[in-house]
């Protein structure tokens, strides 16, 4: 980014004692006392606040994430990319202050909380989401987090995260349209899998499709292709959704595709479009799966790989476009006023690096996603999103 886009960081910039006393009443005349010196006025020790300098120029938002341990990688990517937006929005009514949640989500809001934030971005995992949200909802701060679990969504908590279900409902809907009426899953144990399974079978059901059969596997060496060759059992069907990431569909998709499942088509989920080298893996050719438009998300990283030396994460731009709506909604911001949250139930939506999206009444973030089909080692957009959400 060239130094002329945006604009520089500015710098920012209470007791007395009363003593008392006892009136002595004289029992006969006394010699008046001799005149007293002026006394010079006491002066008070300057006020000083703890932590960060106040600041009445602008709105205070904090931003939770990952600035050590095991996540540190995703969490600085996230954190540069509030601060490019920043910087390409050339805002001066928003300061946005990072706090590490690898050393305790619930410290890092009070923390933030306490120095004046009056928006809260992140947290980015959901045990940390379930940690912070109590805390901010008492002091009436919103969270607008990165999280995809629905289930720590709502009651003032907002979810940027790509949820599964959305993906799977769209890549099935195109499936349906082009001639697919049987299907099949491979999905994972856990919470993930449960939750995809749910919405695999709400969509095939919702699309006028069948389900001929899920398989659930650990994810474990062998797990999915043991759970691919039971699958086989069951065949013929005319597409296998397999819910995990890339290299998990990658070792399923021989399996997959032998003897009657030659011409399955696979499916796939959000988890694909966060794997750069996804178009890469031969066995996925012809694999169609929903997600994000990627045409801004390009020209972003290239940006990002500019300033920073290094390409970003893909969850980075989640981080971006929270900044986008920060920034829109801070046109009518007052400084020192309490965040316009009924601005984020905006049913119009808002728009970003990753398209169109807006919240819905549990908080999730809903997504205007495109189908992409894998296509001799690139991707190909086979079904563009929707630039927006029709009344």
């Amino acid at each position: 980014m060239r130094a002329g886009e945006a604009k520089r960081w500015i710098a920012l910039a209470a007791a007395c004692l009363l003593g008392a006393c006892q009136t002595l009443v004289p029992r006969g005349p006394v010699e008046a006392p001799p005149p007293r010196e002026a006394t010079r006025p006491v002066q008070e020790a300057p006020t000083v606040e703890a932590g960060i300098p106040r600041d009445v120029a602008r709105n205070r938002v904090a931003l939770l994430v990952p600035l050590s341990g095991s996540n540190a990688g995703v969490g600085r990517s996230i954190a540069n990319a509030t601060m490019l937006a920043l910087l390409d929005t050339q805002n001066d009514k928003v300061r946005i202050t990072n706090y590490d949640t690898a050393t305790g989500a619930a410290a890092a809001a009070q923390r933030a909380i306490a120095e004046g934030a009056q928006l809260i971005l992140g947290p980015l995992l959901s045990e940390d989401v379930r940690a912070v949200a109590p805390i901010a909802r008492a002091a009436r701060v919103p969270v607008v987090s990165f999280s995809n679990d629905a289930g720590v969504g709502g009651n003032g908590t907002y979810l940027m995260g790509y949820a599964p279900g959305q993906s799977i409902e769209r890549v099935v809907a195109f499936a349906r349209e082009r001639g697919v009426t049987s299907f099949a899953g491979l999905v994972p144990n856990g919470l993930y899998g449960e939750r995809a399974s749910t919405a695999f079978l709400r969509a095939v059901e919702g699309a006028g499709g069948q389900v001929v059969s899920l398989q659930p596997y650990g994810r474990v060496a062998g797990g999915i292709a043991g759970a691919a060759q039971r699958l086989t059992a069951k065949a013929p069907y005319d597409a296998v959704l397999i819910a995990d990431g890339g290299a998990a569909a990658a070792a399923a998709a021989p399996v997959v595709k032998r003897g009657p499942g030659a011409n399955t088509r696979l499916l796939g989920t959000e988890l694909w479009n966060s794997e750069s080298t996804i178009a890469s893996r031969a066995p996925l050719n012809g694999a169609w799966f929903a997600s994000v438009s990627n045409n801004l998300y390009r020209q972003y990283a290239t940006k990002y790989r500019a300033r920073f030396g290094a390409a970003p994460y893909r969850l980075s731009s989640l981080g971006y476009d929270s900044v986008l709506l920060t920034v829109r909604i801070a046109r009518d911001w007052k400084v020192g006023s309490p965040f316009p949250e009924a601005r984020l139930r905006d049913q119009d939506g808002f728009s970003g690096i990753d398209g169109a999206f807006r919240f819905g009444r549990d908080g999730v973030a809903e997504r205007a996603l495109e189908v992409q089909e894998i296509r001799g080692g690139t991707t190909v957009t086979v079904s563009p999103a929707p630039t927006g959400f029709g009344r």
